[in-house]
């Protein structure tokens, strides 16, 4: 699939193009592993007991800085 000359359409335009390519996606379609739903309980289950150490974007983004001027 090739997608052209996006640049003739408005912003609002292609933001309507997007949600309803997002609605066209059956939910029910989509495929997810076992492992990965196991590793979405455990990443759900840590988060909810506090085990998980939260970033804000911010700081995200400063470490990245710092890592690639290495």
């Amino acid at each position: 699939m090739e997608l052209k000359n996006l640049s003739k359409y408005s912003d609002a335009e292609k933001i309507v193009l997007a949600e309803q390519l997002w609605d066209s996606v059956s939910k029910n379609d989509l495929e997810i592993s076992e492992e990965v739903k196991r590793e979405l309980d455990i990443r759900i289950q840590n988060l909810e007991e506090g085990k998980t150490e939260l970033y804000t974007w911010e700081e995200v983004k400063n470490h990245l800085k710092a890592i690639r001027s290495v």
